[in-house]
């Protein structure tokens, strides 16, 4: 009876695991490089278009490895959290550029 429980208790731990790994990797992933992207077309140096494709490149690398990070992670806490830390950096550079340069 108990060690029963305790298998439970194993895979529901898995399980959900698994499902904060599962969004860390998908909507938060794409949040963080959405973020990114919006703060890398601010601070990128050359013509608007040519910063907001490359911004647009390398958030689509940054997608890529916040999914891998969200699976590698020791945890599905930490991928999530780590990930969150992330996306809050690009949010201050995007809410700072926008305070000291004003909109686009």
């Amino acid at each position: 009876m108990k060690a029963a429980r305790q298998e439970r208790h194993i895979l529901w731990h898995r399980l959900g695991d698994n499902a904060l790994r599962l969004i860390a990797a998908l909507p938060v992933g794409y949040a963080v490089a959405s973020l990114w992207s919006m703060a890398l077309a601010r601070i990128l140096p050359g013509e608007r278009a040519q910063a907001t494709i490359a911004a647009a490149l390398i958030a689509l690398v940054l997608c890529v490895g916040a999914a891998m990070w969200a699976y590698a992670a020791r945890s599905g806490w930490r991928a999530l959290w780590t990930l969150v830390v992330a996306g809050g950096v690009a949010g201050a550079i995007c809410w700072g550029s926008v305070a000291i340069w004003g909109r686009i």
